[in-house]
């Protein structure tokens, strides 16, 4: 399967290369970014077989202002502005705000050139990460969670997609773009697995469903 993917997969690619997954891959990446490989090491399956399986928590003092963003970074007015302009093509600025380019959104294949037509998607929610274990962190945590810029975490993706996904875990939700499916599983498992958090039973068994039969291609 020979798939061209936008700026979101290339992050998620080359965190998968670095993770040593030396085999062929289900997709070619154009111009790979460098993320920080896992603390361990492992691969995408070694990183799922490692998540523990619970039971959904409470949404009980769920807020999406205790996952403080968007933060101040750079060049850039925030973190939104960062990631649109990664994810995207020809842009342009009005001081340190993105106001112009253009943008495919991998989930649907949408394209946009106005940002204020694309969202940016936190591949795990922040109300599925609360019921996942950050219930239990200090807001500083979570906020940290919910800026990463290193992990697959965060994307210029179409806001129809995007709220369509909600809080939902993959066992609810996949993107209508069934190629995109690989890549996706990949992103939700090295994120979860970074944070530390918790995966459903449902949930876990859909990633392997979904992982099952994709090959990885190497960085050269």
């Amino acid at each position: 399967m020979r798939t061209r993917l936008g700026p979101r997969a290339l992050g998620a690619l080359a965190l998968v290369a670095a993770l040593t997954l030396g085999a062929a891959g289900c997709v070619p990446l154009e111009e790979p970014e460098e993320l920080p490989s896992s603390s361990d090491g492992g691969s995408i399956t070694q990183m799922l077989s490692e998540l523990t399986v619970a039971e959904a928590g409470a949404m009980r003092g769920y807020s999406r202002s205790r996952f403080p963003h968007w933060r101040k970074t750079g060049q850039n007015c925030d973190v939104r502005d960062t990631v649109l302009e990664r994810d995207g093509k020809d842009i342009k600025h009005s001081g340190c705000n993105v106001v112009g380019g253009r943008w495919e959104s991998v989930y649907d294949g949408r394209s946009f050139t106005d940002p204020s037509s694309v969202d940016i998607d936190h591949m795990v929610p922040l109300a599925n990460a609360w019921r996942s274990g950050a219930d239990e962190w200090d807001d500083s945590k979570r906020g940290d969670f919910a800026n990463d810029l290193d992990r697959p975490q965060l994307f210029a993706v179409s806001a129809s997609s995007n709220r369509a996904k909600g809080d939902q875990d993959p066992s609810q939700w996949k993107p209508p773009n069934r190629s995109y499916w690989c890549q996706y599983a990949g992103d939700w498992v090295a994120v979860k697995h970074h944070w530390q958090l918790t995966v459903t039973s449902a949930e876990k068994a859909t990633l392997t469903d979904m992982l099952e039969g994709c090959t990885w291609e190497s960085k050269p």
